[in-house]
Parts: C-alpha cells; structure tokens; sequence
C-alpha cells in the first residue's frame, strides 16, 4: 500500500480538527494530486447521496454535481458510532442513566393526587363534583394512599377492603376477620368503636368525641362487643385512710355510680344487629376494687332502656357482670315486647330460681331462639319455670344451662318437657349434679323426641348402669350425631358402643344432606339441536349401514 493511502487511513491526531457531525466535507477549491492507480480488480466503493433541493420536483432524482465520497468517510459523518472519538460527545455525564428512568405521566399524576389527597380527594363521583378515576388508577392509589388520612376523607369514599386491611394490620397485630362478616372496613370502625367505649370514664371523658365519630361511621357498625366498663372516678373522703383492707373486701361501692350510658349513642347506631357489654374491669391488678366489677342499679335501667329501644336488635349478651335475680327480671320486663330479639346470652351471672322464672315467662313472649344460661346459681324450682314454659310452644333451638345446680329433680322435669317439645335441636346440662336416677328420663328422652341432635351430659356422675341404659336409648336413635360422655363414668364400653352409633348417624345424615343438595340442583338436560336433522346414536348407524349392504346384495 502507498504512503498516502496509509496517511488517508489514519485516525486524526489529537492536535488535528475533526470535521463536525452531519456535514458534508468541505469541497477544495484546488485541484487535488492524482491519486495513486489502483488495481483493476478492487474498485472503491463509492456512494452517492440523492437530497432535494429547494425549488426541486418531488419525485425526480436529483443530481448532485458534488465528487462522490469514499464510503468510510460517508459511514463516520452520517454514523458517529462507527468512529469511537465522536461517540464520546452524545455519552451522558451520569454512565447509569437510561431512558427507564423517566417516570410516566401518569405516574405522576397519581404521585401528585395522593400527596395532595387530605387537601383534595380525588377518587369517585361522591359529591357529583368531579368524574371518577378509571379503576385501575383507583386501585394503584388505594395501595399505596397513606393510612393516617382523616376519616372524614376516608369513611364515605373508600370501599377498597385491600385499604381497610391496610388501615388494620397498621393498627392491631392479630385480626379476626371472621367476626365481622368478612369485612375489613366494618372490623376497623366496631373495634376502633370499642377502644375507645372500653376507654371512656364517665364524668371525665368527653362524649362529644364519640359522637362526632359515630356520625361519620354509625351506618358501619353492626356489631358492638364492649369487654370492660370504667366507673367514675370518686374523689377521696376524709374516712377513706382508716378503712382497713377488711373493710374494702366487703364491698365498699356506691349503687348510683353509673358507667358509661348506651342511650346517648343509641340514635346514631341505625344498622346495629349484636350487642354484648361486661360491666367490669380487665386486668387492675394491685388496684382491685370492688366498685370496679358493679352492675349498678342505674346501670340496669339504663341498659333496659337502651335495649328497648333499640328494635333491631338481634342478639344481646350481659356476660361476668354479676346480674342477680333482681336486675334480670328488670332486664326482662323491658324485653317482653321485642320484635327482632333472638339470641340471648346471660352466662357466668348471679341469676338464681327467681330469675329463671322471668326467663321461662320471656320464652313463651319472645322469638328467643339461642339461650345461654352458662355458670348461673339456677336449682330445681327455677328448672321447673324453665321447663314449664317449654312445654308450651316456642322459638328455642338451642339451650345451655352448663354449670348450674339442677340437681335430679330439675333435670328430670327438664327431660320430660322436652318429651313435648318440637324444637329444641341443641341441650347442654354438664356439670350440674345429675346422678344415675336421671339415666332412665335422659334415655326416654334420646328414643321418642326427634329433634334433639345434640346432647352434652359431661362432668355427671350417671353411673355405669346409666351408660347401659343411654346404649340401650341409641340403638333406636337416628338424629343424634353428638353424645358429650366425658367424666360421666359411664363405662369405656358403653361410652364406645355409643360413639360407633353416632359415627353411623353422622353418616347416615350426611348422605341424606348429599341427597337433598342434588335433588334442589340437578344439572340441566342436554338441549336437541335447532337446526337440521338430529345426530345419529351409535345404534342408528349400525342399522343405517346393515341396510345400505342389503340394498347392494340385492342388486
């Protein structure tokens, strides 16, 4: 190769001046030095460009009169990355930016609506003001909307259950969804409902707060569980230093010291459906006092009154408030005339015989369906008021009297009402003192009632010839799918015979449950085509083709 054509293919030297990008190379005025021939067999490749001018005619080829242009030099104007000295001067300073990284405008806009979401909440047509966001722009700014945003903003607008589970885990560790329909906005307002109920201190604490949060989510709550009441505080009189410890342990309270009264809320709670309310103290510790585990007279009118009024009520559970016969029967007298009440739960009580008879009287008056009666004071003659009232018709389905003082006499007389009783599917009567002379009632009771499906006679002490005599019952037994026998001393073998008959029964139900499901959901009959002749069974084909053979044979 000659010594110019090695010069023409040097790279400029750092001192020389590079001609800039996109321009065509100078044209020389002077008449350049012939180059050196070439051989006949390598050609240079040479490239012409076809621009148009000014003036020209679209779609005519124009004629460049410029000298053709080797096609090296027209590759390094017209494409800096074929020379690797003019690519540094498009290389961004920042060697890790990239297109990527410039954010959408939509993303912005989003960005832009949930930092300015308190002062201008932009979600859906609430008000009728502004069109709502598309759903999916919704969705990607309730996942990533603040949880402290007020609830005036928040109650009415948002319906996102992915927000409300948000707003939950942020507040409570541990959060059981099943009771609250499955619904994440109802578990965050009743139990945010109950803090600050289980809170309040009346006299002290201002109910205007309560209010004002009650009329932004009252139309949510459905369910209020109250777990502890605090009395007021009383100020310390002058005798209070010399009351010893004995004198404290008596019971030193006052009955007009009130809780918190449910009446003043009552009108803003439109959709409540279950209420349960303990009238005491969760963990006081070393600041025990008997005032602080009270149900006060007040108390009971005011509780009365509230569950009066309150005529959706569904379900009403005064649990470890130690209600004695005298509040119950006037919890009761208000009760008489419920239209909606159907559960009622009055467990680990002071209720005695005198109770009881308020309660069989609220059976034959009321649509009760669920009684709990659990860790009462209730003996025989209370017993008989209940019994008395089952033989007489009624709602109740299911009965709990566990932990009571029925004794013999009261659970024979509840055994042979039941005998009457054609709708009592459920009986918890353990740990009541029952002994092997009930045996024979509870036995008549398994073979001719056809209700009951099940029976819980745990902690009694029915004897080994009782277990016999229930064996003997179940063997003609069809609907009772559950025997509690535990601490009965019944026998392993009795207690065994027994649980292969209700393992039969289960079964036998379950079948019977399968039955009915498809007999109500059978599955539709295949429909004939419409159109055209209909298709032909494997049979028809058969016959189709033994004629077609009989036809040809004849020919």
């Amino acid at each position: 190769m000659s010594e110019e054509e090695t010069t023409e293919n040097k790279p400029a030297s750092a001192g020389e001046e590079v001609p800039p990008l996109n321009e065509s190379p100078p044209k020389s005025t002077e008449e350049t030095p012939a180059a050196a021939p070439e051989p006949a067999n390598e050609e240079p490749a040479i490239i012409a460009f076809d621009a148009p001018t000014s003036g020209s005619t679209p779609g005519k080829k124009q004629v460049d009169d410029s000298p053709p242009i080797p096609l090296e030099q027209a590759v390094s104007y017209d494409n800096p990355a074929a020379d690797p000295r003019k690519m540094r001067r498009i290389i961004a300073e920042d060697p890790e930016w990239t297109l990527a990284t410039v954010p959408l405008l939509s993303e912005l806009t989003m960005e832009n609506i949930i930092s300015n979401f308190p002062q201008n909440p932009i979600l859906k047509d609430v008000a009728k003001k502004t069109p709502p966001l598309p759903g999916k722009y919704q969705t990607q700014i309730l996942g990533k909307l603040s949880t402290d945003v007020p609830l005036e903003i928040t109650a009415n607008m948002i319906d996102a259950e992915e927000y409300w589970k948000r707003c939950c885990d942020s507040k409570w560790p541990v959060c059981d969804i099943s009771k609250y329909g499955g619904s994440w906005k109802r578990l965050f307002f009743e139990r945010q409902l109950q803090e600050m109920i289980e809170s309040f201190i009346p006299g002290t604490s201002d109910v205007s707060l309560l209010k004002n949060y009650l009329t932004l989510v009252g139309k949510f709550i459905v369910r209020v569980d109250i777990q502890q009441l605090l009395p007021p505080i009383r100020e310390p009189t002058k005798d209070d230093g010399d009351v010893s410890d004995t004198g404290s342990d008596a019971g030193d309270v006052l009955e007009n010291d009130s809780h918190f009264d449910f009446n003043e809320i009552l009108q803003l709670l439109p959709n409540m459906e279950e209420f349960s309310v303990v009238y005491g103290v969760n963990g006081c510790l070393l600041n025990f006092e008997w005032n602080l585990f009270l149900f006060t007279t007040t108390d009971c009118l005011n509780l009365s009154k509230f569950v009066q009024k309150c005529t959706q009520l569904k379900k009403l559970a005064v649990q470890r408030s130690k209600v004695d016969d005298e509040k119950v029967r006037v919890l009761i007298k208000h009760m008489l005339s419920h239209p909606s009440l159907e559960e009622l739960d009055f467990s680990f009580n002071k209720i005695g015989d005198k109770g009881a008879r308020a309660i069989g009287k609220l059976l034959n008056h009321n649509r009760i369906k669920n009684l709990n009666l659990l860790d009462n004071q209730i003996g025989p003659h209370g017993m008989a008021a209940i019994a008395h009232a089952l033989k007489k018709p009624t709602h109740l389905k299911h009965l709990n009297l566990r932990l009571n003082r029925l004794g013999d006499e009261g659970a024979q007389s509840l055994c042979v009402a039941l005998l009457e009783n054609a709708t009592v599917e459920t009986l918890n009567i353990a740990a009541n003192e029952i002994t092997e002379q009930t045996s024979q009632f509870i036995a008549q009771l398994i073979v001719s009632n056809k209700t009951i499906c099940e029976i819980d006679l745990s902690c009694n002490q029915l004897g080994t010839d009782g277990g016999k005599q229930l064996q003997e019952a179940m063997e003609s037994n069809t609907q009772i799918t559950k025997l509690e026998l535990k601490l009965a001393k019944c026998g392993q073998e009795s207690e065994y015979c027994i649980n292969k008959m209700l393992d039969r029964n289960l079964q036998e139900k379950m079948k019977d449950e399968e039955e009915r499901f498809l007999s109500y959901y059978k599955p539709p009959k295949a429909q004939p085509p419409t159109g055209g002749s209909k298709p032909r069974t494997q049979a028809s084909r058969r016959q189709a083709s033994r004629a077609a053979a009989a036809a040809t044979k004849a020919n």
